[in-house]
């Protein structure tokens, strides 16, 4: 078994105090810069590791952040993690990554690991199926640090980044009816959710303002996947009247409804326009290419972990603990949604 070099070695090799050589690891402004340099040079040769297990012990801190995400396979929440993890590098903070899987008690048992490792905060966004919401209050009620990313729930009090979703809904419904379209409808999603519940009504926005009446019959609760997709269109396909139109709540769910009017040889965008929502990296590469809005997911990513780091840090004790970050939405209108041609 190798030996593991310890502050004490290092003590003995320099013939100071062990708490001298712990000051001077630490930075700590009593000990001397020739000092710090001979501990520093010292622990290097004896490849001195320190253990961090102790020292957040004793500082109470770990500068490791914990991020549940509910699925990997989807790239949104890739590029999320990637604007967390760069910021998160440049303040000396770790990142630990928990997938949920879209399911509730992985996403307990996420939480429940993160407290194990005395993280010293948390980002979330919430999985599709999760409708008990304890182990968030759990986290709120040990005066962890957490912020929910994308999906939220709003009457949790906690703080929380997201896109303007009422917005990127109503301008992804009025693009559809400036294309000429006029019957539309929504494939939406679990409204718990409170994103989905608040693209719903950016639709319904949307259809009023342009003077069209709302039909029950033209919404379609999925549970945002390419079968969902595929399954709103059955149901849509199976009544007298169909729509001309599908805004789907994203872009797992309208690609699946592209894959099912294909399957039915109707024609896309001249028959049925289909629009998504997240700008997943696949919608521009299948055909006809997908139209979408973006929810700038990298600086989603960055300023939720700015606004984690906020809360953590001691002088932000008094902050407002259920703030609210609201990013503007990025409509991209491809071929799917095009019944006009663009005009130069």
């Amino acid at each position: 078994m190798k030996y593991k070099v310890t502050i004490a070695d290092i003590a003995k090799e320099l013939n100071v105090t062990p708490a001298t050589v712990s000051r001077a690891l630490s930075n700590h402004p009593a000990i001397s810069l020739k000092t710090k340099e001979a501990v520093q040079k010292t622990a290097s040769r004896l490849n001195y590791k320190k253990n961090t297990i102790a020292a957040s012990l004793q500082s109470g801190k770990t500068n490791v952040i914990g991020v549940i995400i509910p699925s990997a396979e989807i790239n949104f929440f890739g590029s999320v993690v990637h604007g967390i993890e760069s910021i998160a590098n440049q303040n000396g903070y770790n990142v630990l990554i928990y997938q949920s899987n879209e399911d509730m008690r992985h996403e307990a048992k996420g939480i429940e690991t993160f407290l194990s490792a005395r993280v010293d905060g948390i980002l979330a966004s919430i999985a599709k199926n999760t409708v008990d919401f304890s182990h968030f209050l759990e986290v709120k009620a040990r005066n962890i640090p957490l912020v929910f990313f994308d999906r939220t729930n709003d009457d949790l009090g906690l703080p929380s980044v997201v896109i303007d979703d009422f917005k990127g809904a109503f301008l992804a419904t009025e693009h559809l009816i400036k294309q000429g379209y006029k019957r539309i409808a929504h494939i939406s999603a679990s409204q718990h959710i409170s994103i989905w519940n608040t693209r719903l009504k950016g639709y319904k926005a949307a259809l009023a303002a342009h003077n069209i009446p709302f039909d029950e019959s033209l919404i379609y609760v999925g549970n945002i996947s390419i079968e969902s997709g595929k399954e709103a269109v059955k149901y849509f396909f199976e009544k007298p009247n169909p729509p001309d139109a599908i805004f789907a709540v994203e872009d797992f769910t309208a690609l699946g409804a592209i894959k099912e009017l294909k399957d039915r040889n109707i024609k896309i965008p001249g028959k049925v326009g289909v629009i998504g929502f997240a700008n997943e990296h696949f919608g521009e590469h299948i055909t006809p290419s997908l139209s979408t809005v973006d929810q700038q997911t990298v600086l989603m990513g960055k300023e939720s972990i700015k606004l984690l780091l906020e809360l953590i840090s001691p002088k932000e004790k008094n902050k407002q603990q259920n703030r609210k970050i609201i990013l503007e939405p990025i409509p991209i209108f491809r071929e799917s949604s095009m019944k006009k041609k663009k005009t130069l």
